[in-house]
């Protein structure tokens, strides 16, 4: 007989933890959640006070009947979930469906899965923390009431199958606006004016003007930079002032959730699902040279806490490893400046300071290496010395002109040694060593240069999760799932790294803000993290707080019932373009592939188009479907543009829609037709396909290449050089595609 069961949430983390605990335990894994909402129905008695139904999630009944035997043959059960309220809801569902005495379960909390890690949490159990459970129960209900009473109103005004939810619609908003912002802009046209020139000892450097008569410049226009430089002809320029001054920059602190989903997007480009995942996979554990060790912390946190024990550890090794002049006197320590942090965690670091990254290499995958160097050098620098440079300003005057030149020189790298911001921090233009106060100039070139300004940029994933950090919306648990919610239900797309709303996103960003401003907007998501966080510290009841948010609610969703038939009829759009197989009137329509031209005459007559054709459409000749010889129309369906037999569904033929480039793939015929992924991402491949595999990301252009013959070019955004065309075979890059 077993005497203690331990039960946790991943296999993985089962095996690890095995590793490290006696004969005595016996360790389990829930495999995720037991019990949830039902899907296909709200789940919540609002009569009876929200009472929640939780019903066993599909697959689990086994689970469920194994958790159960062992706990009845166990004198302890050790419920060890992920340490979170998420984890503590799990706990909790556990813990009911055991049916053993509650005295026998305590709850335990693994910040990391290493030896000591685990005895400490063994050492220091508790009981099952109700105040956790309720927050976690009132995000669920308010999250599921939201989202089942919304969801419907889009359903009948757009189409089934569409979703709202409290912070999925907000993140959405927030990119909408953000794009409304983009397309309103109006550029604003200014000039900047620097100068080039030489010292008494031929060394040369560019200056910036910085003041005219006092002020910042202010040019507006190509005539009022003429007579800047009219002025400034023949005369006398000279050396105002030189500024010589140490600085230093300390390092950032650990990595939190938010930025470390921030900076994995901005440095690999990973998707903030993918670097969780990749975290997930270091924090249960590795195979180190036969042994399980889990190699970072939790990496669901908001706090930059560090341990003692780990500040040691990490001193020791910078002692070690880079020496004492990058080792300060005292440890650092960080404070978190937002509020409402859970500060339930350590910020993000590694468990075991002697396993480096260049020691255990060998037995990560890619990418786990690349997220396990970025958290160890993280946190490595934040317990490092200040990096130190020498900034020289030297300002150069001519009448009421001032110009200014500055440059920064690295004396010491510091914590750079380990963690640099950016690929070329400490780069600068260097200037003239030999030069004092008054010294003549001699100016060999003004450099008028226009400029516009420019709009806010688009949101990537990593600043969109900033932007929802800094206003408090989300908590480091959420911000994956939020992003993958919207990009799965295509209410945004990736377009060249930047996040932008398609047209079924701002359709259904403008139908709830409209109809629903008090609920999807950022104020009141804000607010209710904050009362969950309320909720969580024992201030509010978590039945209060649902009550307060639901009274307002549904006087909004009456209001939006009854104005439900309006607003889909102000989306139906009659068209003056009629059908080419009946000659009714076309209308526009809604799917889930987004607008569509319709026959007017559904169901009699099926005709349909995509909306907007581009150039793969426009000027199509007539095509006869080669079954049946009725007339083929374009059609657009999940993974892109295809023919479709208009006689369709008693004709089902339908033929892929090519780009009338051929496939340059030797001994194929094939033309290359867009695709798109289930996803949504767009693809190009083979017409033939399967019998030709032949398929890139890149757009491809007709073009041979001068250089080793392949049949096409390629087309690519790239974050360095910007558009790029080059032959994808021997990947030589051409100025243009002509």
């Amino acid at each position: 007989m077993t005497k203690n069961l331990l039960i946790v949430e991943s296999p993985s983390k089962a095996r690890t933890i095995k590793k490290y605990l006696g004969k005595d335990f016996q360790v389990l894994a829930s495999v995720g959640h037991i019990k949830d909402l039902p899907e296909k129905e709200l789940g919540i008695d609002i009569q009876k006070d929200f009472k929640p139904k939780y019903v066993t999630i599909t697959g689990k009944t086994k689970i469920i009947q194994q958790l159960k035997t062992a706990a009845q043959s166990a004198e302890t059960v050790y419920l060890a979930p992920d340490p979170d309220r998420e984890g503590e809801a799990i706990a909790w569902h556990i813990a009911n469906s055991l049916k053993v005495p509650d005295s026998q379960i305590l709850r335990v909390l693994f910040n990391e899965i290493t030896y000591n890690g685990i005895q400490y949490g063994i050492k220091h159990p508790r009981k099952i923390d109700i105040s956790l459970v309720n927050a976690q129960q009132a995000r669920r209900i308010v999250d599921r009431l939201v989202g089942y009473q919304v969801s419907p109103f889009l359903w009948k005004t757009l189409y089934r199958g569409l979703s709202a939810g409290r912070v999925q619609s907000v993140a959405l908003r927030i990119i909408c606006e953000r794009e409304a912002e983009i397309v309103a802009f109006i550029p604003r046209e200014y000039w900047d004016l620097s100068a080039d020139f030489e010292t008494e000892h031929r060394e040369k450097f560019t200056a910036k003007c910085i003041k005219i008569d006092n002020k910042k410049p202010a040019i507006s226009n190509r005539d009022e930079v003429e007579k800047h430089l009219e002025a400034l002809k023949g005369a006398r320029f000279s050396i105002h002032s030189i500024e010589e001054k140490e600085v230093s920059k300390s390092p950032s602190p650990p990595f939190i959730t938010s930025t470390l989903q921030q900076d994995a997007t901005k440095r690999f480009r990973f998707p903030p699902a993918k670097t969780m995942r990749i975290a997930q996979q270091l924090y249960e554990g590795i195979d180190i040279g036969g042994e399980l060790v889990g190699l970072i912390t939790y990496m669901r946190t908001d706090s930059v806490r560090i341990s003692k024990e780990a500040i040691t550890g990490i001193r020791e090794f910078i002692g070690q490893q880079y020496g004492v002049d990058y080792l300060p006197a005292n440890p650092r320590f960080f404070k978190t400046k937002k509020k409402n942090v859970q500060d339930a965690h350590e910020g993000i670091r590694p468990t075991r300071f002697d396993l480096a990254p260049e020691a255990i290499d060998q037995y990560l995958s890619p990418d786990q290496k690349k997220v396990y160097r970025f958290i160890w050098n993280r946190f490595a620098a934040c317990q490092m010395t200040p990096a130190r440079y020498k900034q020289r300003n030297v300002d150069v005057a001519a009448n009421n002109y001032l110009f200014r030149a500055s440059s920064t020189e690295l004396l010491f790298d510091g914590y750079l040694r380990a963690w640099r911001e950016e690929a070329r921090e400490n780069e600068s233009p260097r200037l003239p060593l030999e030069i004092v106060q008054g010294e003549n100039l001699q100016l060999l070139k003004l450099n008028p240069e226009q400029k516009f300004t420019e709009p806010s940029v688009r949101f990537n994933e990593g600043t969109l999760i900033k932007e929802l950090d800094n206003l408090g919306i989300g908590r480091p648990s959420t911000y994956a799932s939020i992003l993958s919610t919207i990009l799965t239900r295509k209410y945004v797309e990736r377009v060249k790294g930047s996040l932008q709303p398609t047209e079924l996103g701002r359709t259904v960003n403008s139908l709830l803000t409209d109809n629903m401003p008090e609920i999807f907007n950022v104020k009141f998501t804000a607010l209710m993290e904050e009362e969950l966080d309320n909720i969580e510290g024992n201030k509010k009841d978590w039945l209060d707080v649902i009550r307060e948010f639901y009274n307002p609610f549904e006087k909004s969703l009456g209001k939006l019932d009854a104005k439900t038939k309006q607003i889909r009829e102000n989306l139906q759009e009659l068209t003056e373009e009629r059908c080419n197989l009946c000659g009714k009137a076309m209308v526009i329509k809604w799917s889930r592939n987004g607008k569509f031209m319709a026959c007017s005459g559904f169901p009699e007559c099926r005709n349909t188009r995509p909306l907007g054709d581009d150039h793969t459409v426009k000027d199509l000749p007539d095509k006869n479907c080669p079954n049946c010889g009725g007339q083929m129309v374009v059609k657009l369906g999940r993974f892109g543009k295809f023919w479709a037999c208009s006689n369709y569904p008693k004709c089902k033929t339908t033929e892929p829609l090519t780009l009338n480039i051929n496939c340059p793939e030797s001994d194929c015929d094939g033309k290359l037709v867009e695709r798109k992924t289930g996803r949504g991402k767009t693809f190009y491949g083979c017409s033939k396909y399967p019998n030709c595999k032949f398929a890139t990301w890149n757009e491809p252009l007709a073009k041979t290449c001068g250089h080793c013959g392949y049949g096409i070019l390629e087309r690519k955004e790239t974050r360095g050089k910007g558009t790029v065309i080059f032959c994808p075979k021997c990947k030589t890059e051409f100025e243009d595609s002509e």
